[in-house]
This record gives structure tokens, sequence and C-alpha cells, in this order.
């Protein structure tokens, strides 16, 4: 299973599916997204995604922060949940 099947909906619900933070060996459930792109490879608006638990979303985005990665921390229900095509998400 991957973050692709998240996004696609093609999953249970979130609790269910034990989205796993990114932070290694870790495998707690996550509860964040971290969204990040490497300006030196990715154009400016592609948005990679770090799944993070709450003890380690602070880690996550310090890292990302430091190397001048990281763009926004959104909670993992705004990625599960269906999009609504009349609210131009």
């Amino acid at each position: 299973m991957s973050i692709f099947d998240f996004a696609a909906g093609t999953t249970p619900a979130a609790a269910e599916t034990g989205a796993m933070c990114s932070r290694k060996a870790c495998r707690a459930q996550a509860s964040w997204q971290l969204l990040w792109n490497n300006p030196k490879i990715h154009s400016p608006e592609r948005r990679k995604i770090w799944l993070a638990c709450a003890d380690h979303r602070d880690w996550l985005e310090d890292y990302l922060q430091t190397r001048g990665l990281w763009k926004e921390t959104l909670p993992l229900e705004d990625l599960l949940a269906p999009r609504d095509p009349g609210k131009g998400r």
C-alpha cells in the first residue's frame, strides 16, 4: 500500500489503514503530512509528502526546514478526505 492509494481513495478509513510515520524505524500511526519539494530538482508546484506521527512531526519538520525543503504541514485527514469537485480542491 502506498500514499498514492490513500490519495486515490482506494483504501479504508485512515484509522484502519495503518498509515505509518516516515521517521526511520518508527511504526507509529501517522497523523500529519509534511509537504515538501527540492527546488533543485522539482518544479515549484510539486509537493512530495512525508507522513509523521505526533512524536516525530517536529523532528521531520525541522529536518526539512533546515534544508530549505519544507512547504507546509497538514493533518493527515486532509489527504484522505474525499474531494468535492465543486469546491475547487
